[in-house]
């Protein structure tokens, strides 16, 4: 290479170029947020002949036999290799491997030659099967069409920096993963708000509401120190004192011990190469067990679309727009002290009403739905008040039940942050009346998205997630009876919604054995279940009393296929296309009677 750098067309991105991920780097993680995010901010911003999209940096180290070592962007280039393929591209077989990972590459090649997915599972790599699946889903789903996405690729582009020769890669590598590269976003908006306020105590006690707020995986009560917290919120904790109704009530509580927080300038800021969030060492307590639907930056977005009651306007949380979206609020000193009060008042209504996944004891792994409230307690033993958590409308109430689950149902529906607008709905809600009934509003909303789906006129691929998953909470939420027996009982405790966004044919598209139904039958409602992309894959072509008895664990995912199981174990081991109709019209008399 005879550049330092070059902006590469990611449509001729694996073109005579062979790309190697070296063995220190992890392995392919990205998921269904970040794989869908790649893709959606393709969609969404080449929309004109005349647009062009930067995608990032790729960083590189070119060896002796013409093979560019990854030593940044691996995670991007992998999605790129897999959406590329799935689009039909063709180009080398090694045009991206990974060193010493033979599953990786097998799994790769694989993909390159066929395009389906019947490789031996213990002879491949899930994560990229599963990626690959992600891809081939949401492109069906949301019915994209390729050659106009293959069309946009061509003027969306990265930049691919090539390492100093001779360099330690292994201590480069490091020294990228331990200091920040670049500022956040969030951080400008933090300097902006700061400079804007006229006073340093107004600076001070801003800073201190915005580092508080900051960590989105801690009750919000749990940053402060203790006298702090003993002077803004109420006796139990719960919520923010009545006497807390502005910026300077919240600064006359204040004392200077408890103000210990950043307040550099954005000059500051930009001069110095800051560490990673993620690289700093934490102390570690039983607040820390919870983890946020939403991160900083995106909350931000969130209280920024309640203050100015944007509803759902098309870029209201989409972090493209970020700065300009906030840039109201450092207008003036009031508007800055109002936002930052805003933020405080609506991050301890977001702890205290909006899901978290928790992780702790014996669902440590794999972790929980969890909407709790924190209140104090009294520990007589060590004289010293903790923090306890209880369900937020009741320990063990049928209300609280409700509210999680259909929480969880909207949280695996919409995945990105930016079409979290159900988030919105609740901190709208409370933020007028704390009072609200906030799982009437949720049912709302998701009568809404059901309707304006037109659900009822779609077929196959053709219907939206929310439609399954909310179909589920109803179920959940009543019970089900079928022909007089109870199948489905209100609002069971051993079942919680997972991250599903594969629509998987019950009576297979291609059967194995037995005949093919009609078009129509086979893409109706009443034959289609939303379920993982793993479990879909594990489906296949299997007959559904195959699916029933190999793979209870995928049936459980979903209610409605729970259903559909009792009903085939009843018709003598059949699903008939007579069966899937009559499923149709019941699921869809839930929706319209019950929703």
């Amino acid at each position: 290479m005879n550049n330092d750098l070059r902006i590469i067309a990611v449509s001729n991105i694996f073109d005579n170029i062979n790309y190697l991920v070296p063995i220190y780097q992890r392995n392919f993680a990205w998921t269904e947020i970040q794989i869908i995010q790649l893709v959606e901010d393709i969609e969404s911003s080449i929309y004109n002949s005349k647009k062009n999209y930067f995608l990032g940096n790729l960083i590189v180290n070119q060896t002796d036999n013409n093979i560019y070592e990854v030593i940044d962007g691996q995670q991007r280039l992998t999605t790129l290799y897999l959406l590329e393929k799935y689009l039909g591209f063709v180009f080398a077989k090694e045009a991206l491997r990974f060193e010493a990972r033979e599953k990786s590459n097998r799994t790769l090649s694989y993909i390159n030659d066929s395009g389906n997915l019947d490789l031996i599972e213990e002879l491949s790599a899930p994560e990229i099967l599963n990626g690959f699946q992600i891809i081939n889903n949401y492109f069906k789903t949301k019915n994209i069409d390729k050659n106009e996405f293959v069309e946009k690729l061509e003027r969306v582009f990265l930049i691919q920096v090539q390492v100093p020769q001779n360099i330690d890669l292994n201590h480069y590598f490091e020294i990228m993963n331990t200091r920040g590269e670049q500022l956040e976003l969030h951080e400008i908006a933090k300097a902006k708000l700061l400079e804007v306020l006229e006073s340093d105590s107004d600076r001070s006690v801003a800073a201190l509401i915005w580092e508080k707020c900051s960590d989105m995986n801690s009750y919000v009560q749990m940053n402060f120190e203790a006298d702090a917290r003993k002077s803004i919120f109420t006796e139990n904790w719960s919520s923010l004192s009545q006497t807390m109704n502005d910026f300077d009530s919240i600064k006359d509580k204040i004392s200077e011990e408890d103000i210990s927080v950043d307040k550099k300038s954005l000059f500051d800021i930009l001069k110095e190469n800051r560490m990673l969030d993620s690289q700093l060492p934490r102390t570690k307590d039983e607040n820390e067990r919870f983890e946020s639907t939403i991160s900083f930056p995106n909350f931000l977005l969130q209280v920024n679309a309640v203050m100015r009651k944007l509803g759902e306007e098309e870029s209201s949380l989409d972090d493209k727009h970020f700065l300009f979206n906030l840039s109201w609020a450092w207008k003036s000193p009031e508007k800055a002290k109002d936002f930052l009060f805003q933020l405080l008042k609506c991050r301890v209504l977001f702890d205290k009403y909006v899901l978290k996944r928790e992780f702790a004891r014996d669902y440590k792994e794999t972790g929980k739905w969890s909407l709790q409230r924190l209140e104090k307690y009294r520990d007589n033993k060590k004289n010293t008040d903790k923090p306890k958590y209880v369900g937020t409308l009741g320990i063990e109430g049928n209300d609280n039940k409700k509210l999680r689950t259909l929480q969880s149902c909207l949280r695996i529906t919409y995945t990105s942050p930016k079409t979290m607008h159900w988030i919105t709905v609740i901190l709208s809600s409370l933020l007028e009346d704390e009072a609200a009934d906030i799982i009437s509003a949720l049912e709302n909303y998701c009568k809404k998205k059901i309707i304006d789906s037109d659900y009822t006129n779609m077929h196959g691929f053709g219907f939206e997630r929310i439609v399954f998953s909310y179909l589920d909470y109803l179920i959940y939420r009543d019970g089900y009876l079928y022909e007089g027996n109870e199948i489905i009982s209100p609002m069971q405790d051993d079942w919680q919604f997972q991250f599903r966004s594969s629509i998987e044919h019950f009576y297979p598209q291609n059967p194995v054995e037995g005949e093919r139904w009609k078009e129509d039958n086979l893409n109706e409602f009443g034959n289609l279940a939303l379920i993982t992309v793993s479990g879909n894959s594990k489906f296949s072509n299997l007959p559904p009393v195959g699916k029933i008895n190999s793979y209870p664990s995928i049936i459980n995912q979903s209610l409605k296929l729970k259903i559909m199981e009792k009903m085939t174990k009843l018709g003598n081991g059949k699903w008939t296309e007579e069966k899937s109709q009559n499923h149709k019209v019941e699921m869809f008399n839930i929706l319209e009677n019950k929703g």
